[in-house]
């Protein structure tokens, strides 16, 4: 029997030589990458569960008041341009957890800040206009939150309108003596102004001098300090223990500490580090009330991600144009005709005068 007949009859030899390519990959190298896959799914889904979990984290915490639905069409026009024109309060309720922060006695919710921010077209600067706490001012008629008809008032302080009426009255009383459409309002409170400045680890500030309050134990030389959560929220409360003690003084304190903050954001590239930016989101949405048009973590985070362009060092800080009260000198009332300038200048979205930036009370009595 031949060679080949041998091999016709018992079937044909395995070949020993290695597969081609052809052949396709060995069973033990495809159930590698079979395994490979599988971990990588598994992953990412685990990566997509804790995303959404976080999401739905944050997004839990935000609140949100409907302006436009309170406030209706007896409001000014929006600007024809793509500027927007931002309503911020710093409230100062002390109950919960603000009370243990040294912030006083005193009953109710106020706006202890108000700041409006024009951001031109183009977005890349700001100007942020802060209006003193203790401005007497024309209330106009509105709804609180409670659904009560709050009548006009004149000559009340501009922050007990926030604690009669809530965010709806503060923007219409803004809108009114503005003249300025507010597109969105942003509230934050004292106990979540800690925590956000604590999740930054600290923000460093230069004083010009020295501060010393008895009230809210604060003990600060002249010079540069890096502050933690609670004495940042001493430092922006500061009244008695820098200057003359006037609430006037403290504003420029709170406008050089607000720059200090976007500073800090800036520097450590937040954006750039999930950990830091979930830490700091945390914080502030916890401490965050918004309008309607922000109320949700993809909202807020599309309305942040279109004012990135915007630096510290191109954001002004002005403080509304004032003159003591005639009748009550512990009091403020808008300074004409320098504040008229300064609003109509934010409303055609101009250059501000310099006359229009100039106050004549500077400082107050202390009370």
């Amino acid at each position: 029997m031949t060679h080949a007949q041998t091999e016709t009859e018992s079937g044909p030899r395995k070949s020993r030589r290695a597969p081609s390519k052809r052949d396709g990959k060995p069973p033990r190298r495809r159930r590698v990458w079979r395994w490979i896959a599988l971990g990588l799914a598994v992953v990412l889904l685990g990566a997509g569960g804790t995303v959404w979990w976080m999401y739905e984290s944050l997004n839990s915490n935000l609140s949100d008041v409907d302006i436009d639905k309170a406030l209706g069409d007896d409001r000014p026009e929006k600007q024809p341009t793509s500027g927007q024109n931002l309503l911020v309060l710093g409230s100062d309720s002390r109950s919960g957890a603000n009370a243990a922060l040294n912030t006083g006695n005193v009953s109710g919710a106020r706006s202890d800040t108000a700041l409006v921010v024009h951001i031109p077209e183009g977005r890349t600067r700001a100007t942020a206009v802060s209006i003193p706490r203790d401005t007497l001012v024309t209330r106009p008629a509105c709804t609180t939150a409670s659904g009560k008809e709050l009548p006009a008032a004149k000559r009340v302080m501009f922050n007990s309108v926030y604690s009669l009426g809530g965010p709806s009255c503060v923007v219409k009383t803004v809108e009114s003596i503005s003249g300025i459409r507010m597109d969105h309002y942003m509230e934050i409170d004292f106990a979540g102004f800690k925590d956000l400045v604590d999740a930054l680890g600290g923000v460093t500030i230069k004083l010009d001098e020295a501060i010393k309050d008895s009230k809210t134990g604060l003990d600060l030389t002249a010079g540069t300090h890096h502050l933690d959560g609670t004495d940042s929220l001493r430092l922006v409360r500061t009244r008695y223990g820098y200057g003359d003690g006037s609430d006037l003084g403290r504003i420029g304190l709170q406008q050089k500490f607000m720059l200090a903050v976007l500073a800090e954001v800036k520097r450590q590239d937040v954006l750039g580090s999930p950990t830091k930016l979930y830490d700091i989101a945390s914080s502030a949405t916890k401490a965050l009330t918004t309008d309607s048009a922000l109320g949700s973590l993809t909202k807020l985070a599309k309305y942040g991600g279109s004012l990135k362009a915007i630096d510290p060092g191109n954001m002004e800080t002005i403080m509304l144009p004032v003159q003591y009260d005639t009748q009550d000198p512990n009091r403020v009332v808008a300074a004409q005709p320098q504040a008229g300038r300064l609003w109509k200048a934010l409303r055609e979205d101009t250059t501000i005068p310099e006359s229009a930036k100039k106050s004549p009370a500077t400082g107050g009595t202390k009370s």
